[in-house]
């Protein structure tokens, strides 16, 4: 275990009145808050040799910010022989790359075919995008 004391996000805390009386479900600095709309969340899993094209072709989108991770995934392409030293050995997961974004509600289109378009080989294991609600209009980094 870490020795690092563990941050928890507490709703209650946010919603808890300052000295005023006033509600501080606000964020404190006007500037995080994101004008024109609500915030999608868009999760793109996709081949590795695939992701520096996505990314270039989203930035064409207004991309709020976001994270880009190795990942590996499990699907439709199974049991895989690899060789290592000599032997053979099985491998289900196969590495993939997750490009997590936060973009407008109405930009989403636009990113979701900017993705598709650069992601997609035609082959099994393209990856998945999923689409999800923000439910507060800004971004705390």
């Amino acid at each position: 275990m870490s020795s690092r004391p563990r941050r928890e996000f507490d709703r209650k805390r946010n919603m808890e009145q300052d000295d005023s009386g006033n509600s501080a479900a606000e964020p404190s600095d006007q500037a995080a808050v994101v004008p024109g709309g609500r915030l999608v969340q868009i999760i793109a899993l996709v081949k590795p040799f695939r992701a520096q094209a996505v990314l270039a072709a989203l930035e064409s989108v207004e991309v709020l910010g976001g994270t880009v991770r190795e990942a590996m995934g499990y699907g439709r392409q199974k049991d895989r022989l690899h060789q290592y030293l000599g032997s053979e050995y099985n491998s289900s997961f196969l590495p993939k790359v997750e490009l997590a974004l936060f973009v407008r509600e109405q930009d989403a289109p636009a990113a979701i075919k900017a993705i598709v378009g650069q992601a997609r080989t035609g082959r099994i294991g393209d990856g998945k995008i999923l689409l999800l609600p923000c439910f507060e209009e800004y971004l705390s980094w």
